[in-house]
């Protein structure tokens, strides 16, 4: 399997979600700057930025066959894995994981563990026996615990003592929100497929109304914790979901053109987070 196309598959638009949450913990431990260019942070930068969407879309593509091939999407936007080449993908997984994997044993143990529950997490979403993507409401658990898990693990790696229990009760709420609203333009294809979703569930209203809730109070803990500039990226998300229900209700049920979207908008609103957190680092000279 040529490198185009396992980098296809680990969705490059998406890295910077796994890569954004690690640095974004990182940061939150206010540790002087020089700190973040150490070896350490880079080697396990580099493993989130790449290796770990290998290994989190490989496997999602490698069991969400029979779903993904009624699913347009997988052909217009994404890149269909057929059976054949699974087995190379497992392989990529494999090499391209390991090295880090090993490396982790030798961190201390709140930075391994936050490590190891990313792994159980982003694996586990899709793959058997668990398979938490087809049971409703554990779909977002997983997938939201495995971009925190992330954050957590950069935050221990730079030597963060107190667990950021806000932090992360807002990080999960988004990651939900960010994961519900990713599955409404699919609910058509899961229910052909026989999977059941959180979207598949609540149907796409209450879905939509869903991920308001959740986007409004990520972003009041945010703002509890790190000011008035996260309450932007609230309001960004909010109007999405407004905007999406007024899409909806006008027999629009097709988002698709605003999901095309939505890895700009988490782009946009990550940056935001991190200004906003690195305006209250000891650090910095304004």
């Amino acid at each position: 399997m040529k490198l185009n196309t396992i980098l296809s598959i680990s969705r490059p638009r998406f890295w910077v979600y796994e890569f954004g949450t690690f640095v974004f913990g990182a940061i939150a431990t206010f540790t002087p700057f020089s700190e973040l260019f150490t070896f350490p942070v880079l080697f396990f930068g580099l493993y989130f930025l790449i290796p770990a969407n290998i290994l989190i879309y490989g496997i999602n593509d490698i069991f969400d066959y029979e779903t993904d091939k009624l699913n347009p999407k997988k052909v217009q936007y994404e890149e269909l894995l057929e059976p054949k080449d699974q087995k190379k993908v497992w392989y990529w997984i494999i090499w391209t994981n390991t090295p880090f994997v090993v490396s982790a044993f030798w961190l201390p143990l709140p930075a391994l563990v936050s490590f190891l529950a990313f792994l159980f997490f982003a694996s586990f979403y899709s793959a058997k026996p668990i398979r938490a993507k087809a049971i409703p409401f554990l779909d977002s658990i997983f997938s939201a615990s495995h971009y925190i898990a992330t954050g957590v693990f950069g935050y221990y790696l730079l030597g963060g003592v107190q667990f950021p229990t806000v932090g992360v009760i807002a990080g999960i709420l988004w990651a939900m929100a960010m994961h519900a609203y990713s599955a409404v333009p699919d609910i058509k294809a899961d229910r052909d497929a026989k999977l059941p979703t959180i979207a598949t569930t609540l149907l796409e209203h209450k879905t939509l109304w869903l991920c308001l809730l959740l986007y409004a109070t990520s972003a009041y803990l945010g703002y509890i914790k790190l000011g008035f500039g996260v309450l932007i990226y609230g309001l960004v998300y909010v109007t999405l979901m407004i905007v999406s229900l007024k899409k909806v209700r006008s027999g629009g049920s097709n988002l698709f053109t605003l999901y095309k979207l939505f890895p700009y908008i988490n782009l946009v609103a990550g940056a935001v987070m991190t200004i906003s957190l690195l305006l209250k680092h000891p650090f910095i000279v304004i």
